[in-house]
């Protein structure tokens, strides 16, 4: 392979982001290891909890983009600490649905708590202008200008 010096900007950028990420996801097993609950079960919690209804788990396997075995292991490793549970659809009792439970929703608050804390900590450096602006990077760079 050819080496063009006019592309590295651009893999220098994709390495800091590459670093922040990880950085971003060992600060949230960090803060997450004390309440027991991984950040993929963080973020379970969290899609059904901003559910217009509970979802079925084919609905959480889409909206979270992975095959449904992973969302039974997610969905079986929550119930058993009681923090969501199976309902039987009102209109059609073949279809379950997963709901959160009291449990799960003070542990989705000390989740967010948690990540309040990991985003304070990492984004400390910045002045409240750089985070204004970081976001209306990071947003143009999701598609999403305009949207916040």
């Amino acid at each position: 392979m050819v080496h063009h010096p006019s592309d590295e900007p651009a893999s220098d950028l994709a390495d800091q982001l590459l670093r922040l990420t990880k950085r971003i996801n060992h600060a949230h097993r960090q803060n997450f290891a004390p309440l027991g609950v991984t950040p993929a079960q963080g973020r379970m919690l969290r899609t059904v909890a901003h559910s217009p209804q509970p979802p079925r788990m084919a609905d959480l396997a889409a909206r979270l983009g992975v095959v449904p075995r992973q969302v039974t292991s997610l969905v079986d490793a929550l119930e058993a600490r009681g923090l969501v549970r199976r309902a039987p659809d009102t209109e059609n009792r073949r279809v379950i649905r997963i709901e959160l439970t009291e449990g799960g929703s003070h542990a989705l608050t000390e989740l967010r708590r948690a990540r309040r804390s990991a985003a304070e900590e990492l984004l400390a450096p910045l002045a409240p202008g750089q985070r204004d602006e970081l976001s209306r990077l990071l947003a143009l760079l999701d598609g999403q200008e305009g949207s916040g």
